[in-house]
């Protein structure tokens, strides 16, 4: 064992919450001081390697630079740094606890020693928690000093289970993500604003803004429910509401033995007895229901199997079934006992939203210990050798069957959801086969659930995963038409005049959405909306874009993001339409993080030119060659703005340039039109070019950009 401790000094460590100079997404930067370990790689300390792996042995399968499987651990055994060492710990930490990333990076920096390490972390929490125990390993593994892996993964996992959406919300937003649709999260929770400005959605676990209140309201009363159900033709059973045990049991007489005792407004099964027959049962179940709901319903039971359907915009999308819970006796063991050896034993069961089915604690449910007492058992008792004790009946649907769903049961349960009025709706079935009509068997829609969850579907017991994320995300945003949620958006970054430049494009945008909304603008003169400024830019007003973003009035944007923003906090947006550098000055500020030249500021400023869509552009400053040269990273078109021509071999055809006090939109070596705007300095003149050709990219036409600039007030007003 090393005499003098090894150990890696964090320096500082930053959260950057958007598109960064490292990657289009949120990640973690560490600066490290390896100290004397900088003279110390991986292949130079005995049995590093090995006990490294014996600790994390996931770590085998990381690619690294080498591009395949094992190159890390080749890496390794041919001696790495301890920077590069952290990363890959941290990053096989994240996928233990079920929050997989492959992104990371360890880069030296000017000073001797020091590093700079970054890995993709999905919140500022998770990344520290990670980062923490990610290095107390790594020094555990230099030191020969033994490390509870298990524990520190369930330590960075309850961070994750704590911080980070549940997995109906993280599907859907999954979903989103894939069609390009932007989200924000308007909570520590599980609100989520899906899309910007005027063309946003917001969803809360599986409801969305479309689900109506009365609709809610009205799936929460059974009783009601049914009544307009039945009255809709969609098969239910026959029921009533009860206000004491002994009118529970007089129902059941009425109504006809086996039946079902349940509140008519508690959720996931909460107070739900089936297949009654004795009074004393039925007067229990009562007691039961009574404590879960505030009224009390006795239906008919219907016998087969529990279902459930989802239904998102009128449509069946997925279904499934579940199965009883049961344990056989050996003679030995007691029902508690059995219940954790055959029940809980299975790895499909656990007590987080992560797991298809739920772990059962006998003790936490006073249905289940009345079921198991209709039987003859206590929790305590023995079961005989061979006999088999039912111990749950429903709460355990998890078997996917949706390929089975018969064409007339995924009408009735489609039209039960659109009878109630959700968009997105969870409707129980109880049936012997989900494959033949509900009528011919006597089957039946038994609830209609608002705000259902999704995970049964996402991640099922048995059978297929279904894309149910994707269809609630197709509901909101018609692929058809091309919807992604997004409003016109422009970035504006540089040193040289850009709030000027983010002032007139924000103006121009206006005169082109006047009719239908107005336009947000985030610079360092303020933040405005239309034609007021609300408040003065805080020093990070980058951020302030996101209250911008936010705003269901507005219809387009336009966000000021210096350097030193970019590196401090990354873009407060993912993408945008048009994304404008004017300059690569201002390098000799940011010596802290270790930019030292121009071609640094290269790196920061093309994250600008990196997030442009494809279908948006990039404008650039024809002026300056290094400028010129991010054209290569841009996605979309390049319009170009300047005095003199655009640089030879350069993409584009498009450029406003200053010439002779005049403005002049040029395209394909032909003027488009031409404008004079009053200017109170002439160096103003660059910036009302690359506000011009903002605007020309955003889709302004050339006369509406002329005429805009002319009417323009270049000086800030509140």
């Amino acid at each position: 064992m090393n005499s003098t401790p090894f150990a890696l000094r964090v320096l500082r460590h930053r959260f950057l919450g958007g598109p960064n100079a490292w990657t289009y997404r949120s990640t973690m930067e560490v600066w490290l001081d390896l100290g004397p370990l900088e003279q110390h790689p991986s292949n130079v300390i005995s049995g590093f390697t090995d006990r490294l792996l014996a600790l994390l042995p996931g770590l085998q399968s990381h690619h690294c630079g080498v591009g395949e499987e094992g190159g890390f651990v080749e890496r390794l055994r041919g001696g790495t740094w301890m920077g590069h060492v952290l990363e890959h710990c941290v990053i096989e930490l994240l996928n233990l606890a079920g929050m997989p990333t492959g992104f990371g990076q360890t880069r030296s920096t000017s000073q001797p020693g020091v590093y700079r390490m970054v890995f993709r972390a999905r919140n500022q929490a998770t990344g520290e928690a990670a980062l923490q125990h990610g290095l107390a390993l790594l020094h555990a593994a230099l030191n020969e000093q033994p490390f509870d892996v298990a524990h520190a993964t369930a330590e960075v996992q309850a961070v994750v289970e704590s911080t980070w959406l549940g997995p109906s919300t993280a599907a859907i937003v999954a979903a989103a993500t894939a069609r390009g649709i932007p989200h924000l999260r308007l909570n520590d929770g599980n609100l989520v604003q899906l899309g910007h400005g005027a063309y946003q959605r917001r969803i809360w676990t599986a409801e969305t803004e479309l689900t109506g209140a009365i609709a809610e309201g009205i799936a929460g009363d059974k009783d009601l429910t049914k009544t307009l159900l039945r009255a809709c033709g969609v098969p239910v059973p026959e029921g009533q509401v009860v206000a004491s045990p002994q009118e529970a049991w007089e129902a059941a007489q009425e109504i006809g033995l086996p039946v079902v005792v349940k509140p008519s407004d508690a959720n996931h099964g909460r107070g739900v007895t089936l297949d009654l027959s004795l009074q004393a049962d039925v007067e229990a179940a009562y007691r039961l229901a009574d404590a879960e709901g505030s009224e009390v319903m006795v239906e008919r039971n219907i016998s087969g199997q529990e279902h459930r359907l989802l239904v998102v915009g009128g449509r069946v999308v997925a279904a499934a079934r579940g199965e009883l819970a049961e344990v056989v006796g050996n003679g030995q063991s007691t029902l508690l006992a059995l219940i954790d050896e055959q029940i809980n034993s299975d790895p499909r069961r656990g007590t987080t939203e992560a797991f298809p089915l739920n772990r059962l604690d006998v003790s936490d449910d006073p249905v289940v210990l009345l079921d198991l007492k209709r039987q003859g058992f206590e929790p305590t008792d023995v079961v005989p050798a061979g006999r088999r004790v039912l111990v749950q009946r429903n709460g355990n649907v998890a078997i996917d069957c949706t390929d089975e769903v018969h064409p007339d049961v995924a009408y009735s349960v489609a039209l039960a959801a659109r009878v109630v009025g959700l968009d997105v709706a969870g409707v129980d079935v109880v049936c012997g086969d989900i494959g033949r009509p509900l009528q011919e068997q006597g089957g039946a829609v038994v609830e209609v659930n608002a705000g259902p969850g999704l995970l049964m579907h996402l991640k099922p017991a048995i059978g297929q995963p279904r894309p149910v994320g994707e269809a609630i995300v197709d509901m909101l945003f018609e692929p058809k038409q091309g919807r992604n949620g997004r409003i016109p958006l422009v970035g504006v970054a540089g040193t040289r005049h850009t709030g000027l430049l983010s002032r007139a494009t924000a103006f121009l945008l206006g005169l082109a959405h006047a009719s239908v909304g107005p336009v947000g603008l985030a610079c360092h003169d303020g933040i405005w909306i239309g034609n007021r400024r609300i408040e003065d830019a805080e020093r990070h007003y980058g951020a302030q874009c996101q209250r911008l973003l936010m705003n269901r009035e507005i219809r387009a944007l336009v966000v000021e993001t210096t350097p030193a923003q970019i590196l401090d906090h990354g873009l407060p947006y993912d993408r945008c339409l048009v994304g404008v550098v004017t300059d690569l000055a201002g390098w000799e500020e940011l010596s802290e993080h270790d930019v030292w030249s121009q071609q640094d500021m290269t790196r920061v400023l093309r994250t600008q030119v990196d997030v442009v869509l494809a279908a948006g552009a990039c404008v650039l400053n024809a002026d300056d060659p290094a400028v010129a040269e991010l054209a290569r990273f841009c996605d979309g078109d390049c319009v170009w703005f300047g005095t003199g021509d655009i640089p030879p071999g350069a993409p584009g055809t498009r450029m406003v340039r200053w010439q002779g006090g005049a403005l002049t939109l040029v395209e394909s070596g032909e003027i488009r039109h031409s404008a004079k705007p009053v200017l109170t300095e002439d160096a103003d003149a660059l910036a009302l070019c690359a506000a011009a050709a903002a605007a020309w990219a955003s889709g302004l036409a050339p006369g509406l950009i002329a005429a805009g600039l002319e009417r323009f007030d270049s000086l800030p007003h509140a």
